[in-house]
């Protein structure tokens, strides 16, 4: 996923009501009307943050008859998972760098306290 793309979706996401939608989108497809029902805004607000989900890849349309049902792109999700992994990887190993530094350090001075103890 280019670095572009990354920021388009991130951006998407850092909106609440989008947020809601994609949340309601991991259950099942859903009309513009439907993820409408639990906010106290317009069809037409809804649907302009369905475009901006669209616009990132988030989501997608399809016509069924008379329905134009929205549906959750879950690879989008996977790989913004696997972007945010190599990261929390990379976060983890230096706090077991860290653990291992203080263990080393609180053994010295239990070392130390024991020399002067004898």
């Amino acid at each position: 996923m280019n670095e572009e793309r990354l920021s388009a979706v991130f951006a998407a996401l850092a909106d609440p009501t989008r947020r809601g939608i994609v949340a309601r989108l991991a259950t099942g497809d859903a009309t513009v009307g439907e993820l409408a029902a639990p906010y106290d805004v317009s069809v037409q607000a809804i649907s302009k943050h369905v475009k901006v989900l669209e616009e990132a890849g988030l989501v997608s349309r399809s016509r069924d008859a008379q329905r134009r049902p929205c549906h959750l792109e879950a690879d989008v999700l996977d790989l913004m998972t696997g972007w945010i992994e190599r990261y929390r990887r990379q976060a983890e190993e230096r706090f077991q760098r860290l653990d291992t530094l203080l263990a080393e350090l609180q053994q010295g001075q239990d070392d130390t306290r024991e020399g002067a103890a004898s």
